[in-house]
This record gives C-alpha cells, sequence and structure tokens, in this order.
C-alpha cells in the first residue's frame, strides 16, 4: 500500500511537472500593449504640433503554452489558443520570423510616413539626399543584408540622389554580377555587395529591394519591441497630426489599425477581436477599422467603442476633420 501511494504521489508530481514546464505547439492570443504613437514620433525639420488627445496603436500579443496555460487561455475571455503554426506559418525558426515582424513594423513606419509627406510637402519630388530601402524581398540578395530604413548613399561608387537613379544604377548591372551599395545604417556607414540575378519567383535579374527617394525631414518612430505591419495607419494619422496646425483627435482618444501602403490604401490585419479588448482597456472612444475586418469587429464583443470603416488613410481623415 506504502508502495502504491509512493508511486502515485511520484506520478502525480511528474504530471504537474510536465503540465507546468513542456511547452506544446500552441500559443495564446491577447490584447497586447496599447500605445500612444504620438511620443514615439520624433520630428526634426519641421515644427511640431502635439494634440490634447491621443491616437492609439493596437497590437497581440502570443504567448506560447505549456499543458496547464492551454487550460488557462481556454477559460480567459480575452484570449484564445491557436496552434503554432497559424503564429509562424512559414515554419521557419522563431528569431528569422520576429526579424521578419520587426521589418514590417519598419516598413509601415515609411509607407505611413511617404503617405503624410506626400499629402503636406511635395514629397517625393521634394527629397533629401540618398534613397531609402522601403522594402526587401524573401530569398533574394538583399534578404538579411539590408533592411527598410537603411539610406543608400552610393551604388558601385555611384552617388544615388533618387529611387530612379538608384534603379538605372541597379538595372545597369548584368545578370550574376555583383553591386557594392554604400549605406548609412543608423547613422553609422556600412558597405554591402549583392548579386542581381533571378530570385523571388522573378525571372529577371534583380537584387531583391523596393527603394524611395529620402525624406526632405527627419522623421523617426520608436514602435517599443512591437512587429508587424498593422500600426500603418495609426503612424500615419499621429504623423500628420503632429506636423498640422489643431488637433484631429479633438481630444479623444483615437484607436484604430490597419497596414498602409504608399497610396494610402488601408489593409486588412489579423487578431482585430484582441485589438478591440486593447483598445477598450487604454480608454478609447473610437476604432478606426479596415473595411475588410469590420464584420469580424462587430461580430466581437461589445467594447462600448465607437467603429469606423476606412479604406483609405484620406477616409480616415475625412471622418476626423469632419468632427466625427
Amino acid at each position: 500500500m506504502r508502495f502504491l501511494r509512493l508511486g502515485f504521489l511520484v506520478l502525480a508530481a511528474a504530471v504537474l511537472y510536465l503540465g507546468g514546464t513542456v511547452f506544446l505547439p500552441y500559443y495564446a492570443l491577447g490584447p497586447g500593449p496599447a500605445r500612444d504613437v504620438e511620443p514615439l514620433i520624433r520630428i526634426d525639420g519641421a515644427p511640431r504640433y502635439p494634440s490634447e488627445g491621443s491616437f492609439v496603436l493596437t497590437s497581440v500579443v502570443f504567448d506560447r503554452l505549456t499543458a496547464f496555460g492551454v487550460v488557462g487561455a481556454w477559460i480567459d475571455p480575452d484570449r484564445s489558443v491557436v496552434h503554432s503554426e497559424r503564429v509562424y506559418p512559414s515554419g521557419e525558426p522563431v528569431e528569422v520570423e520576429r526579424q521578419r515582424a520587426i521589418s514590417q513594423m519598419d516598413q509601415s513606419k515609411l509607407d505611413a510616413t511617404y503617405v503624410v509627406l506626400e499629402e503636406l510637402m511635395g514629397y517625393p519630388k521634394e527629397h533629401g539626399q540618398g534613397v531609402l530601402v522601403e522594402s526587401v524581398v524573401r530569398d533574394c540578395a538583399a534578404d538579411g543584408e539590408l533592411y527598410p530604413g537603411d539610406l543608400i548613399v552610393r551604388i558601385d561608387g555611384r552617388s544615388v540622389d533618387t529611387s530612379r537613379a538608384a534603379r538605372r544604377a541597379i538595372e545597369s548591372a548584368e545578370s550574376g554580377s555583383a553591386l557594392t551599395f554604400d549605406v548609412t545604417v543608423d547613422g553609422k556607414p556600412e558597405t554591402v555587395t549583392l548579386v542581381r540575378e533571378p530570385c523571388g519567383g522573378e525571372e529577371r535579374p534583380i537584387v531583391g529591394v523596393s527603394l524611395i527617394n529620402a525624406f526632405p525631414i527627419d522623421v523617426r518612430i520608436s514602435s517599443d519591441g512591437i512587429g508587424g505591419p498593422s500600426a500603418g495607419l495609426m503612424w500615419a494619422l499621429g504623423l500628420y497630426d503632429l506636423l498640422t496646425p489643431g488637433d484631429l483627435t479633438d481630444g479623444r482618444t483615437v484607436a484604430g489599425t490597419g497596414m498602409i501602403l504608399v497610396d494610402g490604401t488601408v489593409f486588412p490585419i489579423g487578431g482585430i477581436e484582441e485589438k478591440l479588448a486593447a483598445a477598450a482597456d487604454a480608454g478609447a472612444d473610437v476604432f478606426l477599422v479596415p473595411k475588410e475586418n469590420m464584420r469580424e469587429a462587430r461580430a466581437a464583443e461589445d467594447h462600448g467603442l465607437e467603429l469606423v470603416v476606412v479604406e483609405t488613410f484620406e477616409d480616415a481623415l475625412g471622418y476626423l476633420e469632419g468632427g466625427g
């Protein structure tokens, strides 16, 4: 009897240990940090007009789960349990996926800045020196060598001040040849050598980089460790509000989400339910929703938020400037 009791205790201890320490291929999705974007935006070269209210970006957190964690997430109304394939669908190492998420966030900052400066400052005609890396094509020479926000100043020794000049310099190289890029990264000079060849599903030779003109003013945005492309709309609204007199927020807390392209189009994102919860926790009054996410947003728990559908940056501006 004593041995049976001892065996039971050992088994129970093993179950408790394994249930709390061995990770399963499941993650909990829940509301992530909500950040007021304007304090995260630094501007040099233009006046700054802060708002009384705030534009808030929302995010989703992913927590890897043990067996006990799965049970806890199931009974938490603000979290859902998903398989790891949904969180990291490519099957690549987690660190690689995280770096891609950071690059997506960096691209969203650039695209948001592009949209705002085009609206307010005659950009890209009026621009600074060099060209900026806007995005990189996966599995091409630039992948892992150049990143969104890197400033290219010379290609094969030739100065490049426009994206058109940079493209000409790249396209003049023969397929299979190497090009040298002189780049400024966080204020420090670097040199990168890339081979121009077919890649990324393209039959023509490329190095795998999309370029835009440098900005006429210095805009730096801190994403505070958050990754992914879905903060683009809120970066754009925060920057626009800072660069223009008046207060687009009208003293309110305006939350939202949406990937933004350089033409101002707002694309849908994932995790809308969790982001609505994050916005409510942050005390938001309004939530700007990409059109294709609106059905899911309306079906989610009622958090007392006014839901406003947007398809473009101009839609969001129209709503806010109209006193909506």
